[in-house]
C-alpha cells in the first residue's frame, strides 16, 4: 500500500558544510505503485512495446518542454497529463526563468514542513512582479506569504476569531443560506452552478463573518477576483491596474467599515471583524495596515477556493455517474467526498516558497534565494501516496492531500472551507438528484486556482 507521510520527515534533513542540507527525493514504499497511465508491460497486455515506449517517450517531451509562464489551452483545460510526466521524468524541473517545479507529494512535504529553509516571504519575488504598488503592499502584508514571527502572531488572532465553537455556530445559518440558493434554482430550472450556487455561498458567508451590510457586498467577488487574477506567474497590464484598483477599493471601503466597527463594535464571538480589531485579551492587536490587508486576504481565501471546491465537486460527480450516485445513497459519505475532492481537483493548485540556504533535491543543486513552485495537483496525484490517483473515490480512506498545504501554513480556514463544502454539496443532491449539465462549462483560465467561471445546468 502507499505510504503516508513520514512522522519524523525532519529526520530525513541531513547538515555539513555551509548549512548544506540534503533533500531525498526518491519515494521508498513498500510496495511499488504504477500510475494507471504508465502500467508494467505483460505478454497479455493489449498495448504493445512498441507503443509503450511511444508513450513514454511522449511524457519525456512532455516534461522536457513544460514552461509555466507558456502554457496551453489544452494544458489549461486539464493539467494532470504534464503533471504526471513531471512526477515520472522531471520531478524537480528546472524551468527557464530559473526557478523550480516540484510535482512530488514526498517532497512537497519536506517543503512545506522546514519553513526555515523554505520562506513564504515574497518581498523579494514580488517586487520585480508587482513594484511599489498595492498590490505589491496587500499580498508581502497577508497572513500567507510572511514567515514567523509575523506569520504565527497574524495567524494566532485570525484562528482565534475562527475557533471550533465559532464555526460550529455558523451552522444553522449556513444551511438556511444553502436552501434559500436551492428554492432559487428550483424556480428557475436552467441555471448556471458557479453565479447561482457555488460562488454566492462563500461571500455571504465571508460577508457575515466580517458583518458587511448585505446591501454592500455586491463588489466582494470582483474585488477577490481581480486580485487573486494577479497572482497568476504572468500577468498582462490590464490584470495588473485591475487587481491594483480592487486593492485600492476595497481598502477604501474597509477603513470605512473598521471605522464603523470601532464606534459600535458586534460580538467578538461571531464577528471576526470586532474579534480583530479587539485583539487578545493581552494586548496583542494587528496594525492598522496588517487589520486592513488582512481583512481582504480573508475574503480571498474564503471565497475563490470554495467556490471552486463546490463548483469542482458537483461538476466531477456529474462526471462520474457511479461515485454521484454511491454518494447520494450513502449521504453519510459527505465527509469524505469532500476530501476526495478537494484531492481530485484541488481548488488551489500551486504554492510557493524561496529557499534560504543551499539545498538538493534528488541530485539537484538549489541556490539560497531560488524561487521554488510547489504543484500541490500534481502531489494530490501522486500514485507513491495514493492508489488509483486518477479515479474518484468518495470512500477514499486515508486521504492526506495537500489541497490545505501542510506544516505552519496549513489553511487557517480549512474547517470552514469544509463545512461549506460538505453542507453545499449534500443538500444540493438531495434536492437535485438528476441534475444535468447542459452546455459547454467555462474554466477560469488560471493555472494556481482551478476552478469554472461558468457551469450551465439544468435541475429539476
Amino acid at each position: 500500500m502507499p505510504r503516508g507521510p513520514c512522522p519524523q520527515i525532519a529526520e530525513h534533513f541531513t547538515i555539513a558544510g555551509k548549512k548544506l542540507l540534503t533533500v531525498d527525493s526518491n519515494f521508498r514504499p513498500a510496495r511499488r505503485q504504477t500510475a494507471a497511465w504508465v502500467s508494467p508491460i505483460h505478454p497479455s497486455d493489449s498495448v504493445s512495446s512498441k507503443e509503450y515506449s511511444s508513450m513514454n517517450a511522449n511524457a519525456r517531451e512532455l516534461a522536457a518542454s513544460f514552461d509555466i509562464e507558456k502554457l496551453t489551452g489544452e494544458f489549461y483545460a486539464d493539467p494532470y497529463a504534464t503533471y504526471r510526466a513531471l512526477r515520472e521524468h522531471e520531478p524537480v524541473k528546472l524551468l527557464p526563468n530559473g526557478s523550480y517545479f516540484l510535482t512530488r507529494y514526498d517532497d512537497l512535504v519536506s517543503a512545506y514542513k522546514n519553513t526555515k529553509l523554505f520562506s513564504s516571504d515574497k518581498k523579494k519575488e514580488f517586487l520585480p512582479k508587482y513594484g511599489d504598488s498595492l498590490l505589491y503592499e496587500h499580498h508581502t502584508t497577508s497572513l500567507v506569504f510572511n514567515d514567523a514571527p509575523a506569520h504565527t502572531r497574524v495567524r494566532r488572532l485570525i484562528m482565534s476569531a475562527l475557533s471550533p465553537r465559532a464555526i460550529a455556530e455558523m451552522e444553522p445559518d449556513l444551511i438556511a443560506l444553502v436552501d434559500r440558493l436551492l428554492d432559487a434554482l428550483a424556480a428557475k430550472g436552467s441555471v448556471d452552478l458557479i453565479a447561482d450556487f457555488a460562488s454566492a455561498i462563500p461571500v455571504q458567508v465571508i460577508g457575515n463573518l466580517l458583518d458587511v451590510p448585505q446591501e454592500e457586498r455586491e463588489p466582494l467577488r470582483d474585488w477577490s477576483l481581480a486580485i487573486l487574477g494577479a497572482l497568476e506567474p504572468v500577468i498582462g497590464p490590464e490584470v495588473f491596474a485591475r487587481g491594483n484598483k480592487a486593492v485600492k477599493d476595497f481598502l477604501a471601503y474597509l477603513e470605512i467599515l473598521v471605522e464603523r466597527r470601532r464606534a459600535k463594535p458586534g460580538n467578538p464571538e461571531r464577528d471576526v471583524l470586532t474579534r480583530l480589531i479587539q485583539g487578545e485579551d493581552n494586548g496583542e492587536r494587528l496594525t492598522s495596515k496588517e487589520l486592513l490587508q488582512n481583512c481582504i486576504f480573508l475574503l480571498n481565501a474564503g471565497h475563490e477556493t470554495t467556490t471552486n471546491l463546490i463548483g469542482n465537486g458537483l461538476v466531477a460527480l456529474s462526471g462520474n455517474p457511479t461515485q454521484k450516485k454511491r454518494l447520494i445513497e450513502n449521504p453519510d459519505l459527505i465527509k469524505t467526498a469532500v476530501e476526495e475532492i478537494l484531492r481530485f481537483e484541488s481548488s488551489n493548485q500551486l504554492g510557493n516558497r524561496m529557499t534560504t540556504d543551499q539545498v538538493e533535491f534528488g541530485g539537484i543543486m538549489l541556490s539560497a534565494g531560488t524561487p521554488v513552485t510547489l504543484c500541490i495537483g500534481a502531489a494530490n496525484r501522486d500514485p507513491r501516496q495514493f492508489t488509483d490517483p486518477e479515479t474518484l473515490d468518495i470512500g477514499r480512506t486515508p486521504n492526506r492531500h495537500l489541497a490545505f498545504a501542510t506544516g505552519a501554513h496549513q489553511c487557517a480556514g480549512m474547517a470552514l472551507a469544509r463545512l461549506e463544502g460538505a453542507i453545499a454539496i449534500s443538500r444540493f443532491l438531495a434536492r437535485f438528484p438528476d441534475y444535468a449539465l447542459n452546455g459547454p462549462s467555462v474554466r477560469g483560465g488560471r493555472v494556481r486556482f482551478r476552478g469554472f467561471l461558468s457551469v450551465p445546468c439544468v435541475v429539476s
